[in-house]
């Protein structure tokens, strides 16, 4: 049984919506250019985790396919991570850092079920412990592998852009401005996040921005 506020389907998006909208004309207005939000839940565990490691700092195209190595060779489990050698991670793409990241976190013994239950800040404190995840993967995770309601990742660039401009800010806001200025949105933060996401979208299109 989840302790924490989820998000588990449509209905849990329009009530956010319903929310949101009814508290601040700007997210209204956003939501009638976006339309009806994707819910993008992803699978919680080791696999989710370890992929976001694979993803980072490369290109979207790279991280897939790297990913789908790790996959063909079967290191998708932290009993295979750890009896992997340097050369068989190396072969699959990882490397010397992520293979340094993918063993911590398969040696960490994080319960990955006891997480669905831990409240959100224990949750981030849980992944961020472990090296090579930081507070925007560990959020990243808690919104949509765990569907945490009330989790925002205010580092994330693109929905800090997105705030700038359906906010009319004169720069785009810091993690730290974006975090308060959510503050506002609890406890549909999460629901907040995604019509930021999908906002922005409709701003790159609007603008021609690439």
């Amino acid at each position: 049984m989840n302790e924490a506020p989820i998000i588990d389907g449509p209905a849990d998006l329009e009530a956010g919506i319903t929310a949101l909208s009814a508290r601040c004309p700007r997210m209204a207005a956003a939501y009638r250019q976006t339309g009806p939000l994707p819910l993008r839940r992803k699978p919680d565990g080791f696999a989710q985790l370890f992929a976001a490691i694979v993803s980072q700092q490369v290109s979207v195209a790279s991280a897939q396919a790297i990913w789908g190595r790790v996959e063909a060779a079967g290191l998708t489990t932290p009993e295979a991570v750890l009896a992997a050698a340097d050369d068989e991670l190396r072969a699959v793409g990882l490397s010397r850092p992520k293979q340094r990241y993918a063993r911590a976190l398969a040696g960490a013994g994080i319960d990955y079920d006891g997480l669905r239950a831990m409240p959100d800040e224990q949750v981030i404190a849980t992944l961020v412990a472990v090296p090579g995840i930081g507070r925007w993967t560990a959020e990243i995770y808690a919104t949509f592998s765990l569907g945490r309601r009330d989790v925002f990742a205010a580092g994330d660039l693109a929905l800090q852009e997105s705030a700038r401009a359906l906010y009319d800010l004169p720069e785009r806001p810091t993690d730290g401005q974006l975090r308060g200025m959510a503050e506002a949105w609890s406890p549909w933060r999460a629901v907040a996040a995604r019509l930021l996401w999908a906002y922005y979208r409709v701003h790159k299109d609007r603008e021609g921005i690439a």
